[in-house]
């Protein structure tokens, strides 16, 4: 199903929504620039945004931007495990909702 060939659809896609696709670009652009936060941090939390929601489309895109930017394979590393304790994180405190007192 994950195939990074289907990236070449997003125009086809886009084409069929152009305003909407359009708006996307720029606030995809426009969050991703450098600024206040530097573009490597920027992608390098995208990496850990991806490896918690498990998108292989945006790990591949990011950490090709991240090596970009700047970023180690150390930083890398350091962001997955990152990633891993706020998912582990998030499980263990909603374990609170299924405490009675």
């Amino acid at each position: 199903m994950y195939d990074m060939a289907n990236m070449k659809k997003l125009p086809v896609m886009g084409a069929k929504a152009p305003a909407a696709w359009k708006a996307f670009l720029a606030f995809d652009q426009a969050a991703l620039a450098d600024g206040v936060i530097p573009k490597k941090y920027k992608e390098l939390m995208a990496l850990a945004v991806a490896l918690t929601t498990q998108c292989p489309y945006c790990l591949e895109i990011h950490r090709e931007a991240a090596g970009k930017a700047g970023a180690t394979e150390e930083e890398m590393a350091e962001v997955a495990f990152v990633a891993a304790a706020l998912r582990a994180g998030a499980a263990v405190t909603h374990g609170t909702h299924l405490m009675k007192g």
